[in-house]
């Protein structure tokens, strides 16, 4: 969920994605043997979870931010990557990491935008701050995922896992710190 549409009636959303993300990217990252069947299972569960957490999450902001339907569209195309996966294991390689690289890129977008739209009475300022370089990092690690060559499986599971790693902690501290 978009980190600048959080308000105190919805603060659970956001920990409850960041301990999403977190996991997933632990998982990711500390899994030696790791294959990209067990992968796309991973992430087909962190994008339903994550997509169901967005929709839910954004229809307590309706009426509070103007861009309260960004996080819907994102958890819609969650939503869809994660059944399509679901539905598609046998999916080449390449067309795994274009989703992946999609999501990400969707996700910066999203959190980008809908941190601009925010209202200063709905969001206290480093929270602001924090979507910004939560959307940026999720535009950048979709960028170099995208364009990783297909030889590089390995740094691509880094990239992504060390993505959700950062982004997962950052989003359940943020809320710790007095943000509800």
């Amino acid at each position: 969920m978009s980190t600048a549409s959080i308000t105190k009636e919805n603060w659970w959303a956001l920990v409850l994605g960041g301990v999403a993300t977190l996991i997933f990217g632990l998982a990711v990252v500390f899994w030696p043997g790791l294959t990209v069947t067990t992968l796309l299972y991973l992430f087909s569960a962190y994008v339903l979870i994550s997509g169901v957490v967005n929709v839910m999450g954004s229809i307590n902001t309706v009426g509070v931010v103007d861009a309260w339907f960004l996080p819907t569209i994102l958890g819609a195309f969650e939503l869809g990557v994660g059944v399509y996966l679901l539905r598609h294991v046998a999916v080449k390689f390449t067309t795994f990491v274009l989703l992946i690289g999609l999501v990400l890129i969707v996700r910066g977008v999203v959190e980008a935008v809908g941190a601009y739209y925010v209202p200063a009475r709905a969001v206290v300022a480093r929270v602001q701050v924090m979507s910004y370089v939560s959307g940026l990092a999720a535009i950048v690690a979709g960028i170099v995922i995208l364009f990783s060559k297909a030889s590089a499986g390995v740094s691509f599971v880094w990239i992504l896992g060390l993505y959700a790693i950062v982004v997962g902690i950052l989003h359940v501290t943020q809320l710790s710190n007095g943000n509800r």
